[in-house]
């Protein structure tokens, strides 16, 4: 936003938007748990491919800086407003 991109949650596909924690910094392998489904980081960053509507208007892309990617160990309902606690 501050280079000018129109984005908003969900503007990348992500699944579940989270504040508070630096997800990238967290090893692969940590374990996520959220009102019973338990996630596990096992990929951090994704290649920008370079048709990126956000690469294109600023020049910069945060997916292969910032984007997380887990694995659902187990399910469960994850609604806006929950938190959670991890480990390592």
């Amino acid at each position: 936003r501050s280079r000018g991109a129109t984005v908003n949650l969900g503007s990348f596909a992500e699944n579940i938007t989270t504040a508070g924690v630096d997800l990238p910094s967290l090893p692969l392998g940590t374990r996520m748990y959220v009102n019973g489904a338990i996630l596990e980081i096992s990929r951090i960053g994704k290649e920008c491919h370079t048709g990126c509507a956000i690469r294109q208007q600023v020049g910069d892309c945060v997916m292969p800086r910032r984007g997380v990617f887990a694995r659902v160990i187990q399910g469960g309902i994850v609604r806006h407003g929950d938190s959670g606690t991890y480990d390592i």
